[in-house]
């Protein structure tokens, strides 16, 4: 078993990462983020796209997350609280029981895109501003494929606490990058040889009706106000066909019917 570092004492310097979790999220952690749960923190060990500073788990849960730990890197921290010190340093009750603090490690925007395999699948974001939809967003991402997450710089940060939970470690997993405006974004997808799919109830395409080539980029705007025009100007147009009188959905919902179906389509044949 791994060794641990005992911690009896909220006030503990070696904690000041965990200290105030709620209100040290709004502020933001200067290049580092907190990820929150067994399988995020199983899913931010083998993606290895993140380098952890240390881990807090509560001494009741350290026994069965003994495999677990024991893929950590040796200069990785564990540290081992009883649930009250541990919900002490947190600010509330931190019922899952394990908390990393992680350092973020973001490719830019040409590394990620050079790195693209020439049959690619990318999701481009405008707008996004949710921590719940964009966790929903990386997590269709990561289940139908995609290859990459591009955001604008309206979009807020898929490396927030609870944009990682949500998103079931996602977030941690997907590679993403900053694109500029939703024009940029858009502008520099295409330069890259993607056909961009902007998806809008106006758009004049039918989802069904699309049968994506080798490299394919499906943009989304945030709810209500959608994707800019100036957007819709450099893209093919798609919509969800849905009921008549009715033609909005989540965003995050939207971005996992077109996933599906842009990688159903693939499987068939029909982008070949």
């Amino acid at each position: 078993m791994r060794p641990l570092i005992p911690i009896d004492d909220p006030n503990d310097p070696r904690l000041a990462d965990y200290l105030q979790v709620r209100e040290r999220d709004l502020v933001g952690r200067q290049g580092g983020f907190i990820a929150e749960g067994v399988v995020v923190l199983e899913k931010l060990i083998r993606a290895g796209r993140h380098p952890l500073r240390s881990v807090l788990v509560a001494e009741k849960r350290a026994e069965t997350l003994a495999p677990m730990l024991a893929e950590l890197a040796p200069e990785v921290a564990v540290y081992a609280a009883g649930q009250a010190v541990m919900d002490a340093v947190v600010g509330f009750h931190i019922h899952r029981g394990v908390l990393a603090a992680g350092v973020r490690a973001e490719p830019d925007l040409a590394s990620l895109l050079a790195a693209l395999p020439p049959r690619a699948l990318v999701v481009g974001l405008a707008g996004i501003a949710n921590h719940d939809n964009m966790g929903g967003l990386f997590r269709n991402a990561a289940a139908f494929g995609a290859d990459a997450v591009l955001l604008d710089d309206g979009c807020c940060d898929p490396l927030y606490r609870k944009a990682i939970r949500v998103s079931v470690g996602a977030a941690l997993t997907v590679p993403f990058a900053r694109a500029g405006t939703a024009v940029d974004l858009a502008g520099r997808l295409a330069a890259e040889g993607f056909e961009v799919l902007a998806l809008s109830p106006q758009g004049q395409s039918e989802l069904d009706d699309v049968a994506p080539g080798l490299r394919v980029a499906a943009l989304f705007g945030a709810e209500g106000a959608g994707l800019p025009a100036s957007v819709m100007a450099l893209a093919r147009g798609v919509r969800i066909g849905m009921a008549d009188g009715f033609d909005s959905l989540n965003v995050a919902t939207s971005s996992g019917i077109v996933l599906h179906r842009l990688v159903a389509n693939r499987r068939d044949g029909s982008g070949d």
